[in-house]
């Protein structure tokens, strides 16, 4: 049965976060409910989300505290993990951004570093 077009859909708002959240959101959705462009999104979050979402939240909210970072660029940097100072300095590299000093990578390349620990 044909129940008509379907009406548009409005964002209501619009947030950044970390893949590990868009992974919890979906895992909480009944998998019949998923759409295919939600159910591949899951599949992409399953393989690729490298931290819990409230370590990854935490994480997050310390690197734009602590370092002055957009939440943007906490994101990435939380959804990428970089494990060294090369990887690290890439999101740095382009952009709007000035140059982070060394000592600052390493301070959080350490952050980093301890979450992975508690995983």
């Amino acid at each position: 049965m044909d129940e008509g077009p379907s009406l548009p859909k409005k964002c209501i708002q619009e947030k950044v976060i970390p893949i590990s959240e868009v992974k919890k959101i979906l895992e909480a959705k009944n998998g019949a409910e998923l759409d295919q462009f939600q159910q591949r999104t899951l599949d992409y979050t399953v393989k690729f989300s490298k931290i819990d979402p409230k370590r990854a939240e935490e994480l997050m909210n310390k690197l734009v505290e602590k370092f002055a970072l957009e939440i943007e660029e906490a994101v990435q940097i939380v959804n990428c993990m970089p494990s060294s100072i090369e990887e690290l300095r890439v999101f740095f590299t382009a952009g709007k951004r000035k140059i982070i000093a060394s000592t600052q990578l390493e301070e959080m390349l350490k952050i980093l570093d301890e979450c992975r620990k508690k995983e």
